[in-house]
């Protein structure tokens, strides 16, 4: 393995990293720091969300293009000038005096911000032989699996220490340092001149995603498909699909090669991308306002707690490259079985959860998900031919954003709707005719004998009804993280004339 490890790849190993932490950071700053936002701008919550809406759609509509830039700018040329335009961006959310401003700065930073997650992947699986590539995709992992978790502690301290405007300057000197390490570690060689840009197919598979992400986004805040915005978003969506689709199959030259979708483990990994996309950032998103809003636990708390995933992730890189050598496929449904249980252990929490709870249960997921994400690219990309590794690696990141965006959306409509029925459910106990008030030993100091009592009464359901939402969406996440492991059995085996190949 030494002989492998040359200086070069070793920083582009620590570039790759560095870009990975840091752009995983920027996604979720921003959630930890809208309240001051808010304020600062005179803004709406509703108003706020478009920050992070359009930020998604950006990055969602650029993605795609990372090959084709790739390929006419090189690997040098694009990272470095995306890194660049990502930290100016960055700099001028920080700097902005308006929404709109900070809404357009936002928009750049997505678009600039895209290319480095699959980039950076396919890199480094193109410049390690694939027998190594379990290791560079736990150490590529780190800093893909860390920066969502760093971003609100770190961002949210700097926040509270000084205001908002710093939790985006701190991203300048990391950047700095990421545009030397890809000048220094990476060349052009790798640039192909003749590639041309197949435009009809990305409009095509740009206005399908960024329509289906709107949607998915703004459909509870609308009541869903009785807003004309979201029946239109929903149509363009499926028409615009459905056009790329035709476009690609018909086309002599394609967005993406045709031959990406010949090979069958690449293709079953891209299912895979998207359910693991969906794994990913749902407890982020659910334990937030679980903890203030039904746990009552302060930010500071909540930051430090949410650690513990990270904790997980970091448990496991001791195991998931020796595991990964002995059985890639054991090695997934292992990790996936970790978030079933996760998923199912968090589906039993109530209104008293204790920190230790969140601890183990969230420890436990991110063990799952760091020990299932690398045996899952290992799987889907091992038969790959080496020119197709950043394309493939663009549309595989492609699958798993947007399955991060489609699960959080349902969460969010089985929590929403899960709370008003269960609210329903259990006000209707609250009656004069109901003698458990009668009886001091089962209703304690809950009674409905003033309009005080009442309010506070009601406050304490829609608690209890918060909790059951939360249950539900844990229990989702259980259930499709359990349901996923056929899926497994589909990817052929990674053999030892490729595991072991220099290619």
């Amino acid at each position: 393995m030494l002989q492998y490890l040359t200086f070069q790849r070793l920083l582009l190993v620590a570039t790759v990293q560095l870009t990975t932490l840091l752009f995983g950071m920027t996604i979720t700053v921003v959630s930890v720091v809208m309240p001051q936002i808010k304020g600062s701008l005179s803004a709406t919550q509703d108003q706020v969300a478009w920050t992070i809406t359009f930020n998604l759609v950006a990055t969602a509509i650029a993605t795609p293009l990372t090959g084709l830039l790739a390929a006419k700018l090189g690997w040098r040329n694009l990272l470095v000038g995306t890194v660049a335009g990502f930290t100016l961006a960055t700099v001028f959310c920080g700097l902005s005096t308006s929404l709109e401003m900070l809404v357009f700065f936002r928009v750049l930073q997505g678009i600039f911000g895209a290319p480095l997650l699959p980039l950076g992947q396919g890199m480094l699986m193109a410049s390690f032989p694939r027998h190594l590539h379990p290791t560079v995709l736990m150490l590529w992992g780190i800093g893909g699996v860390f920066g969502p978790v760093l971003g609100p502690i770190i961002g949210g301290s700097i926040a509270e220490a000084i205001n908002w405007r710093w939790a985006f300057f701190m991203i300048v000197p990391f950047s700095a340092l990421g545009i030397l390490g890809a000048w220094f570690s990476l060349g052009s060689k790798e640039r192909d001149a003749d590639r041309s840009i197949d435009l009809p197919g990305y409009f095509a598979l740009a206005t399908a995603i960024g329509a289906a992400t709107l949607m998915l986004n703004r459909g509870q805040r609308l009541d869903w498909f009785e807003s004309p915005e979201i029946i239109i978003e929903g149509a363009v969506a499926i028409l615009a699909f459905y056009l790329y689709l035709v476009h690609t199959m018909t086309t002599s030259n394609p967005l993406f090669d045709r031959s990406l979708y010949r090979d069958r483990n690449f293709v079953i990994g891209l299912i895979m991308s998207l359910l693991m996309g969906m794994f990913g950032y749902t407890p982020l998103v659910m334990f937030p306002p679980l903890l203030a809003d039904v746990a009552g636990y302060p930010e500071t708390i909540i930051g430090v707690v949410l650690t513990s995933r990270g904790v997980g992730n970091w448990l496991s890189f001791l195991v998931v490259v020796q595991f990964t050598r002995i059985s890639a496929r054991g090695c997934l449904v292992f990790g996936l079985v970790c978030q079933a249980i996760a998923g199912a252990a968090m589906a039993q929490l109530d209104v008293n959860i204790t920190q230790f709870d969140v601890y183990w249960t969230n420890v436990l997921h991110g063990f799952g998900f760091g020990v299932a994400y690398t045996p899952m690219s290992v799987l889907a990309f091992t038969t790959l031919r080496g020119h197709l590794m950043v394309d493939g690696s663009a549309l595989f990141n492609v699958l798993r954003h947007f399955g991060s965006v489609l699960f959080i959306s349902i969460s969010i409509v089985v929590l929403t709707r899960s709370t008003a029925q269960s609210y329903s459910g259990l006000r209707e106990w609250v009656s004069p005719f109901n003698r458990l008030f009668t009886m001091p030993t089962i209703s304690g100091e809950w009674s409905h004998s003033s309009t005080n009592a009442l309010s506070t009464l009601s406050e304490e359901i829609f608690r209890q009804a918060s909790m059951i939402g939360y249950i539900n969406t844990f229990y989702l996440l259980a259930v499709t993280a359990a349901l996923s492991v056929p899926l497994v059995w589909a990817f052929r085996p990674v053999q030892k004339e490729v595991e072991l190949g220099d290619d």
